[in-house]
């Protein structure tokens, strides 16, 4: 029988339990988006408290994008050491870290796929090649490409949303053709062996999306580009969550993911309301899925996964309040006892 703290592989990473922390906005970075002392001590707790993998927040790939207060960014050379030292501390702790990746828009503007140009579109894939191999060069484990959420990339897979009649919109093969161009230039930028992760989204959750058609085609097509693992989210940023309609309270795209694990040999992450051991370690002997990853709940408990191993009949002391997105101080839990430790 599989269980939640098996030691396992996703390509050259080694993960000493199957929970990832999924990537988290902690609103902490300084402003030219490096990790500040204070946010480094945030991954500092997660990698002791236990984690299997740590997938960073949302980093920008470019110095004009558009993005929240406090993110991160790694859009030139100058910020490879600061990203040096948040990958040492996770690694003294025994944990592999990889860094997401993102591009939101630009000039203040959260774009949507008719804003961008053919050029911008190309210049966008060279720049998250360059990001990738920043990442690596700054010790990281892998990256993240992040294809969820309604952020720009998610976007092109909507055909709401997407109203291209280039080869960029339109069907299916059209409107994956972005994440598939991104997916192979850092590929081809970083090497075989590199880890690379997509984060994408099984619906948006809004009538006759089209999203879950292009996953299931861009899935299958990623895999040709040896992708490590697909972390399987839904829903976009300012909705409703969990979205209406799903028959779970818990592990909440479980459906969606069991069905990406069932068409394709790549290792599968569940993201979304996983909150108690015994759903997720079902699922784990049942579905195909092989990791489970966690957002807010690792807001409150750092120490989640050590916490499990010792009480694997708890369910996790989160309650999705959302309270930790309105801190005046950064994302964190107002609930965790001293909150934020010495964040």
């Amino acid at each position: 029988m599989k269980t939640l703290f098996d030691e396992t592989c996703i390509g050259t990473i080694q993960l000493r339990n199957r929970l990832v922390r999924s990537s988290t906005w902690e609103a902490m970075a300084d402003e030219t988006g490096r990790p500040t002392p204070r946010l480094i001590q945030v991954y500092h707790d997660l990698a002791y408290g236990g984690t299997g993998l740590i997938i960073t927040s949302a980093t920008t790939i470019a110095g004009d994008a558009t993005h929240p207060p406090g993110m991160l960014a790694i859009n030139d050379n100058s910020s490879i050491p600061a990203f040096q030292e948040l990958a040492r501390t996770v690694h003294e702790a025994g944990v592999p870290i990889v860094m997401q990746l993102v591009h939101p828009g630009r000039d203040g503007v959260m774009w949507t796929p008719k804003d961008a140009t053919l050029d911008d579109i190309q210049a966008i894939v060279k720049g998250f090649g360059d990001a990738a191999i920043r990442a690596q060069k700054a010790g990281f484990d892998g990256v993240e490409i992040h294809a969820a959420h309604g952020y720009f990339l998610s976007q092109f897979m909507n055909v709401r949303k997407n109203t291209r009649t280039d080869e960029y919109g339109g069907p299916v093969e059209n409107r994956m053709r972005f994440l598939l161009e991104i997916a192979e230039v850092i590929r081809a930028r970083t090497g075989e062996t590199f880890p690379v992760l997509v984060k994408i989204n099984c619906s948006d959750f809004e009538e006759d999306d089209g999203v879950w058609d292009a996953t299931r085609a861009a899935c299958k097509d990623l895999a040709k580009f040896g992708i490590s693992a697909f972390e399987i989210s839904g829903g976009v940023n300012g909705a409703q969550f969990p979205p209406q309609g799903l028959p779970y309270e818990e592990s909440i795209f479980r459906d969606y993911a069991t069905e990406i694990a069932r068409t394709t040999a790549v290792p599968v992450i569940l993201v979304g309301c996983n909150r108690t051991p015994s759903v997720m370690t079902e699922l784990l002997n049942t579905s195909g899925i092989r990791y489970f990853s966690l957002s807010r709940p690792f807001l409150r408990q750092p120490d989640l996964a050590d916490y499990w191993k010792e009480n694997p009949d708890r369910a996790a002391e989160c309650i999705s309040c959302d309270s930790c997105r309105n801190q005046p101080d950064g994302n964190v839990c107002p609930f965790r006892e001293s909150p934020g430790g010495e964040i």
